[in-house]
């Protein structure tokens, strides 16, 4: 479903991506880890057009969309869901919700969505009429979520979802990342420093490091690759 060439991404002078090229087959999760640097985040940004690359390719679903503006990536199903939420404080979580659905015009699809999501994460239903700033910060990556499946995406960047999260909060928002790529058929792109949740989740695996990709292979087997434990598992 996404298939990424040779994606040269440079900051000024700073070169951010040196030559990444990675798969993701339709209906799966594939993980990317890395340290602190490696261009994860990048790659995403690149990937949902906040960055414009300077080399390479990148072909969703059949088309090249390298040039293409962000609102358009979104608009044909590709979703990205930022490090650090991105939640609008001051309004609602229904009003987030709702500024998901932005380019929805099915009001009925938009509620079935909505009750999904509601259903998904019942802490959101409970705080519907909270100011999304006031939330826990597990909340606000649930809300982050919802809002991005208020999109009607068929493919999901989700960059760091357990960044700065109560440990029972990342168990939970992990284990709905699982049932949204089960129930809903969505195609997943993990961004993940906790490389074990990760790994367990995902079906093939990428490691970046310093904007390269260093090795490659199906989740499990990087998990139990010695160099992997060393670097990010803490083995």
């Amino acid at each position: 479903m996404l298939e990424v060439t040779d994606l040269h991404v440079s900051y000024g002078a700073i070169k951010a991506l040196h030559g990444v090229s990675l798969k993701v087959e339709k209906g799966s999760i594939v993980t990317l880890i890395g340290a602190n640097g490696a261009g994860k985040s990048t790659t995403l940004r690149a990937l949902s057009g906040l960055v414009k690359p300077v080399a390479g390719s990148i072909r969703y679903d059949g088309h090249e969309i390298m040039r293409m503006p962000a609102n358009k990536v979104v608009a044909n199903g590709l979703c990205h869901v930022p490090e650090g939420r991105m939640i609008f404080p001051n309004l609602t979580v229904a009003e987030n919700l709702r500024m998901g659905a932005y380019l929805q015009k099915d009001k009925k699809w938009i509620a079935s969505q909505t009750d999904y999501v509601f259903g998904l994460f019942p802490r959101l239903k409970e705080r519907e009429s909270q100011a999304a700033g006031t939330l826990s910060g597990g909340e606000q990556q649930m809300l982050a979520i919802g809002r991005a499946l208020l999109s009607k995406p068929k493919f999901l960047m989700l960059d760091e979802p357990s960044l700065g999260i109560a440990p029972l909060l990342v168990k939970t928002i992990f284990e709905r990342i699982v049932e949204i790529n089960r129930e809903q058929g969505l195609t997943i792109l993990l961004v993940e420093q906790n490389a074990n949740l990760a790994l367990d989740v995902s079906s093939y695996a990428y490691v970046l490091e310093t904007g390269k990709i260093l090795l490659e292979g199906p989740s499990a087997e990087l998990k139990a690759n010695p160099q992997v434990q060393e670097a990010y598992l803490g083995a």
